[in-house]
């Protein structure tokens, strides 16, 4: 098993370059927007994006979340004490809208961007899933691949594809870290492939 990866100050879990993904929104219908027991991770810096873009999506917000940011606002501290997104009974982001063709759930503050009516998209947590980011102690960060049952069509699709985690995620992953970060990872994986490491 490949060891621990280092990307500058960025560590990575050895899965997110020997796993494939790829989200299948046709059949999962964006249930990651909807399934988990808190919201969805955010910096305070996003919450203030959030805030901006507010007034934007609020006429795609279902009524029920429109009432839960009335009363909690965009965010709340989940019970290990992180931000994360407002959630609605329990379940849905705030954020989330329904697709009246498809059913599936989508992101509003991502659609809005999509159509440019912002200049954000949503928070990096998101963006990339499934990937989840630690903040270390010693001021580094990790990376780790999040397993989840609701995803299985993802993993299944991956396959199909033959599509790292890594690179299903290159455009969430230059966004956080940079395109000098991103190609120093895929020369690292370049290296590990000519060793047959991969």
């Amino acid at each position: 098993m490949l060891p621990l990866l280092q990307i500058q100050n960025v560590i990575l879990s050895p899965d997110i370059i020997t796993e494939c993904f790829c989200c299948d929104l046709e059949k999962c219908k964006g249930a990651c927007c909807v399934e988990g027991e808190s919201g969805a991770p955010v910096t305070l810096e996003e919450v203030a994006r959030l805030e901006e873009v507010l007034d934007t999506v609020w006429p795609n917000l279902a009524a029920s979340a429109q009432s839960v940011i009335d009363r909690q606002g965009v965010c709340y501290n989940d019970p290990e004490g992180e931000l994360v997104t407002s959630i609605v009974h329990g379940k849905d982001c705030v954020f989330t809208r329904y697709d009246a063709t498809s059913g599936c759930c989508l992101c509003a503050t991502e659609c809005a961007f999509r159509d440019g009516h912002t200049d954000w998209p949503k928070p990096i947590s998101c963006a990339l899933y499934p990937i989840r980011e630690k903040r270390l102690s010693n001021g580094l960060v990790a990376l780790n691949y999040h397993r989840w049952t609701i995803c299985k069509d993802a993993v299944a699709k991956g396959k199909e594809l033959n599509l790292p985690i890594y690179q299903f995620l290159k455009e969430p992953l230059i966004r956080r870290f940079g395109k000098e970060w991103y190609d120093e990872l895929c020369q690292t994986v370049s290296e590990l492939k000519a060793q047959g490491m991969v």
